[in-house]
């Protein structure tokens, strides 16, 4: 008997982790727009060097809520205060399960008094339309992302969005829109002129330079874009394509895909029967070396992921009391893991090596294998100390890196390893074949990145030794 939503999925597979951990989705894929313009390395030094485009207009959800209940439903499923939300600013939205537990995040505008839009993926999306169905007065109305695999077909949305970003992005602005834009603080909104359109805009930035988000009706999209990409010629400026794209987090220091902490939860029966059977809740692909019996085990709090300081409790919202119980200091934190390059070459040869081990392959410059990532990082006693969650390869700092949360004695400096590939030869996934893991070396240093002096390299740490 098929099941119809997500609780029937998990009864059926009995253990929620197995489920996950072989999902058959495959890797998360970026839609529509090309792998590569150029290549992904000449796109990715463009941010930092020139600047890029980025095209974000098939990848996350858009979710339309406006009505008088709009700002409350907000407040009563965010961690985020809104008693400092004005019109025409965003925030980066988090909700928490009742147990604490990171459900997402994404960005939530506010256009007008009652209008919102939240844009990211999935998992927060459903959540807001599950609650708003709790007696808010609100309408909601979703642009989902476009279909993974499109095969030719014409793909449509509500809106395009765009970011020009890198240290020429404002000379790229200044002369789409035709005179000056106004540099306005972080996360506040305006209007510019594009090709005839006045289009919305979020000031944003990258590499320590202002840049905006722009967007617009999607009949527009051909127009606008050719534009802007004619406007930045002269400047350097490049498209970025899927591949370069996947980079920009291991720089930001954002953890795109923790898993929504939702399986569980007694209170969230109701929530689960009502979300889908093919929901990405049902489907997502758990992948990595730390296996629990225990999905709870998976299930990240605010602090953990870098969220503490959105955790305002001049708000009652759902998860508060949770919240409330916990001790930041205790908590893991959020951090960059620099890859050792000898550890990294080794296993970029594995493929071309009959005679050695096979290892997981790990690709460039998106190495993740799984919706959502956990590979153990461990001491040099063999204690795991933390969770590596997103892994690639940056072309800016010529350094494989991966985004984790470490245990708080944890130094910045210390070297400890991270496990790569799964236990057993690996799980069923589309995405893995029968490999052995390897411990790779690894520097503990800031999120976002930055170079650890050399002085503070601390090898030492716990016995830390490769393997």
């Amino acid at each position: 008997m098929s099941a119809k939503n997500l609780q029937e999925v998990l009864d059926q597979a009995g253990n929620t982790v197995e489920l996950l951990r072989n999902s058959q989705l495959g890797a998360y894929i970026y839609p529509v727009v090309p792998s590569e313009f150029t290549n992904f390395r000449r796109e990715v030094t463009a941010w930092r060097e020139t600047a890029v485009l980025f095209d974000q207009s098939h990848h996350m959800v858009n979710l339309f809520i406006s009505g008088p209940g709009a700002l409350r439903l907000i407040s009563d499923t965010g961690i985020n205060s809104v008693a400092k939300f004005p019109v025409d600013s965003a925030k980066q939205f988090v909700p928490v399960s009742p147990e604490g537990g990171v459900i997402g995040d994404g960005i939530m505008f506010r256009e007008a008094e009652e209008r919102f839009v939240f844009v990211g993926r999935a998992p927060v999306a459903n959540w807001l339309t599950f609650q708003a169905g709790k007696g808010y007065d609100v309408d909601l109305r979703l642009d989902p992302r476009s279909p993974s695999r499109p095969y030719g077909k014409q793909v449509t949305r509500d809106l395009w969005r765009f970011q020009i970003q890198g240290p020429a992005a404002w000379q790229v602005i200044e002369k789409v829109n035709g005179g000056r834009v106004e540099q306005l603080r972080f996360f506040r909104m305006a209007y510019m002129n594009v090709a005839g359109e006045r289009v919305r805009t979020l000031r944003h930035g990258m590499a320590g330079a202002p840049g905006l988000e722009l967007w617009g009706p999607y009949e527009t999209y051909d127009k606008v874009r050719d534009t802007i990409l004619d406007a930045g010629r002269e400047f350097g400026l490049v498209p970025a394509g899927a591949r370069a794209y996947s980079c920009n987090t291991l720089e930001s220091g954002w953890i795109p895909s923790p898993l929504p902490a939702i399986y569980t939860s007694e209170e969230l029966r109701p929530y689960r029967e009502w979300l889908g059977a093919e929901s990405y809740e049902a489907t997502n692909a758990l992948a990595g070396s730390f296996v629990s019996d225990k999905i709870e085990d998976y299930y990240l709090n605010p602090w953990e992921l870098g969220y503490g300081s959105f955790v305002k409790f001049d708000h009652d919202f759902i998860g508060r009391e949770a919240l409330a119980a916990i001790t930041p200091e205790t908590q893991r934190h959020k951090v960059t893991l620099a890859w050792n390059a000898d550890d990294v070459a080794r296993l970029l040869a594995s493929p071309v090596d009959p005679d050695g081990p096979g290892y997981q392959f790990f690709d460039l410059p998106n190495a993740n294998y799984g919706s959502s990532s956990f590979d153990s990082v461990i001491d040099g006693d063999g204690n795991v100390v933390g969770l590596s969650m997103f892994t690639g390869y940056s072309a800016n700092e010529r350094k494989a890196l991966s985004l984790a949360t470490l245990n708080p004695d944890v130094p910045l400096g210390a070297e400890v390893r991270v496990i790569w590939g799964e236990p057993g030869g690996g799980t069923r996934k589309t995405t893995v074949q029968p490999h052995e893991q390897f411990a790779v070396r690894a520097i503990v240093s800031p999120a976002p990145y930055s170079v650890m002096a050399r002085e503070s390299y601390q090898p030492g740490w716990r016995t830390a030794v490769a393997v």
